[in-house]
């Protein structure tokens, strides 16, 4: 899901992109009405056919606020937040990073089984970025990367958006000060993994990056301005490089127009990808997925090879796409999972935007 800073849209815009505005407003009636949102003073639902037109992007905006507001899962319906547990000899630490575009507080998770003793130290670290509405924490758990870090001896950063940044805790994917190098969120994001990375003496070839939504977005933008930093990259639910460049193309990128992504500049540098997505995820069409999937395998030279796979797991069944070079090896995985919706595949139900 995405949001935006304050003072992001301006009313002069609407007459120069109708037909985008026309796609949001339309994802946005769906959405609303899918979640019950509208209602006559008497409590009846309104059919979405008959849902009033928004006519402005302050309108637009207003709306979402309130979307998103009413539609996040804290921590599962009926529950209050729990607490991250931590393994005995394990730290969770609360640290914030300063850099040159601003500062970030983020958690810090240093797994018992990489922290002294007869351990073998770190063997990697891996950036999680949550998407809206969720915090660290909340993302730890539905994840179950902690877990994940004790069995592998992982270093687990956990960067945590600011409200000042984005009243709903989204990362600024579509915003274009925040898709490039050395500026806004990849500045900030790149500096503390790179802090992480001095203090735990981890080499780039083993530092990655993954996020769920807003959060893989940014990942995709991580992997494709800081190749130098991070080794792979992990998207779940999320949209590709460049898929929109203000709030009303990022609308219509979520609904499945992706005519941003498919003129953005070629990667220069391949760096290979994961991708899920579910073919029920109602929030970010699954066709975000494919064009994550196609990048990757994208720049000059990589020649990919797909074979495929489909089968049962858990319950779904996917297919698993591989986008291999030449020499075999692989540049892009793209996993598409029947049923699942917006949430995280394999995760906890104890955490928000998670299926079990």
């Amino acid at each position: 899901m995405m949001n935006f800073k304050a003072g992001a849209l301006r009313p002069a815009q609407d007459a120069a992109c109708p037909e985008t505005l026309a796609a949001a407003n339309d994802l946005v009636r769906r959405t609303l009405a899918q979640h019950g949102l509208w209602s006559e003073p008497g409590g009846a639902q309104i059919p979405a056919a008959q849902i009033p037109a928004i006519p402005t992007q302050p309108a637009l905006a207003e709306l979402m606020r309130g979307l998103v507001a009413r539609t996040g899962q804290p921590a599962g319906p009926g529950r209050a937040p729990r607490q991250v547990e931590i393994v005995e000899g394990a730290v969770f630490r609360s640290e914030s990073h300063a850099g040159r575009a601003g500062s970030r507080a983020y958690r810090h998770y240093v797994p018992a089984s990489a922290n002294g003793g007869d351990s073998e130290g770190v063997a990697g670290i891996v950036l999680m970025l949550h998407g809206c509405t969720q915090t660290p924490e909340d993302f730890a758990i539905g994840t179950r990367m902690n877990a994940l870090a004790e069995a592998h001896r992982l270093v687990i950063l956990y960067p945590e958006q600011s409200r000042g940044a984005n009243a709903q805790t989204c990362w600024n994917w579509f915003s274009t000060g925040d898709q490039r190098r050395d500026r806004g969120e990849p500045e900030i994001l790149a500096g503390l993994t790179r802090t992480a990375m001095a203090e735990h003496g981890v080499p780039p070839e083993r530092v990655f990056v993954a996020g769920l939504s807003a959060g893989a977005a940014m990942a995709v933008i991580l992997g494709e301005t800081y190749p130098d930093v991070f080794a792979a990259v992990g998207a779940h639910s999320g949209l590709p490089f460049g898929a929109a460049r203000d709030v009303p193309s990022a609308f219509a990128a979520m609904a499945g127009n992706l005519q941003h992504a498919s003129t953005a500049p070629t990667p220069a540098r391949v760096v290979p990808t994961i991708a899920f997505h579910g073919t029920a995820d109602r929030t970010v069409h699954p066709g975000n997925g494919d064009e994550i999937a196609r990048r990757a395998v994208a720049a000059p030279g990589a020649q990919a090879v797909e074979t495929q796979e489909t089968g049962t797991q858990g319950g779904r069944g996917f297919r698993r796409t591989l986008g291999c070079d030449a020499a075999g090896r692989i540049l892009s995985e793209h996993w598409v999972i029947d049923g699942l919706g917006h949430a995280w595949s394999g995760g906890s139900d104890a955490g928000s935007y998670a299926d079990p």
